[in-house]
């Protein structure tokens, strides 16, 4: 016999509004399954990398113990995936960084580790952290909408250092008069500025660049013409560092640091260094000032390079860190909420 119940054909338009309490059932197990799953997987991240950092502070592991686990764990669980001897030294970096937070240490396990390694290389304090965090547990962040958000500079500019040096200027000593981050906030410039634009501004306010930069720099020109072979090239700015007795080449990008900015750089350092250097001088160095960057990337792509070379952060503005302050409220009061409708 049939299925008469209320006249409706199997399978018609009446089966979602029949059907929808058992399914939002079935759709609440799948995501209670999925996210007990994650949280016992960063649970093991942060055991392996607690017990890895307790072994680098007592002596015991070091870079050839980590690649020796990494071996043993690929080789007793066939195809296995996340126990590269780099991700071994992110569990350590990721426990070490958040241990001593009661905040942020429950949070890691609501989102992925991918979304956690986004968040580790991006914000530098625990206020930044925790902003990312709760923004990506609320909306369910995937990897792409994280970074999107990450390199939208949502939160992070008024977090971060604007006198934090890097690894390439402790390679390079004749880096030391330059910084990781700018404030730029002279320049007044509208959101959709161009990199022309942002060239043009920093000549008219010359002197207040200058300033941000330090007193020691004297402005050699703007669109500095570099010819090699039978082909012209441009540097964005051009300086002479007095004091270390050095040209500095300076290239303004407006999107996140992009790795094959370094051969750029590298190959105007080496025509500036053949062709526009006096004898007395020092080797040219360079700066890629640019909106946004993760140190990793910088880090990897600025390691072989021989070239004095940095990049660093230019920030137009400021937010009010009242409104941020507001932000990270909001989605506490969120969190909040969602755990009492929960229970």
């Amino acid at each position: 016999m049939g299925d008469v119940g209320a006249g409706i054909a199997p399978g018609g338009s009446g089966d979602d509004e029949r059907f929808a309490e058992l399914v939002a059932l079935i759709d609440r197990a799948r995501l209670d399954a999925a996210r007990a799953v994650n949280r016992a997987l960063i649970d093991l991240y942060w055991r392996v990398g607690e017990r890895v950092s307790a072994g680098v502070a007592d002596g015991s592991w070091g870079q050839s113990v980590v690649e020796r686990f990494s071996a043993h764990v690929q080789r007793r669980y066939r195809g296995i995936k996340g126990f590269s001897a780099s991700n071994l030294w992110r569990m350590r970096q990721f426990y070490e960084t958040y241990r001593d937070s009661e905040i942020l240490a429950p949070l890691v396990r609501e989102t992925t580790w991918t979304n956690n390694l986004i968040i580790m290389a991006a914000a530098k304090t625990d206020d930044a952290r925790e902003f990312y965090l709760r923004l990506a547990i609320r909306d369910r962040l995937g990897k792409r909408e994280l970074d999107r958000q990450v390199d939208s500079m949502l939160y992070e500019p008024a977090m971060i250092s604007r006198h934090t040096t890097s690894a390439a200027v402790a390679r390079h000593q004749n880096l030391s008069s330059l910084r990781d981050s700018y404030t730029l906030e002279f320049l007044d410039l509208p959101d959709d500025h161009s990199e022309a634009d942002l060239r043009r501004s920093i000549v008219t306010h010359l002197r207040d660049f200058i300033l941000e930069f330090g007193k020691s720099f004297a402005f050699v020109g703007e669109e500095y013409r570099l010819q090699v072979g039978d082909t012209d090239f441009s540097i964005d700015l051009l300086f002479v560092e007095r004091e270390l007795n050095c040209l500095v080449a300076v290239e303004l990008k407006l999107g996140r640091f992009k790795p094959e900015y370094v051969s750029q750089l590298d190959f105007y350092l080496e025509a500036l260094d053949r062709d526009v250097k006096k004898p007395h001088e020092n080797p040219s160095v360079g700066l890629i000032l640019c909106a946004s960057k993760n140190d990793t990337i910088v880090e990897y792509a600025l390691s072989r390079t021989l070239s004095p070379a940095l990049a660093a952060l230019y920030e137009l503005r400021l937010p009010d860190k009242r409104l941020l302050e507001a932000k990270l409220a909001e989605l506490r009061d969120a969190a909040d909420q969602g755990a009492d409708r929960a229970d």
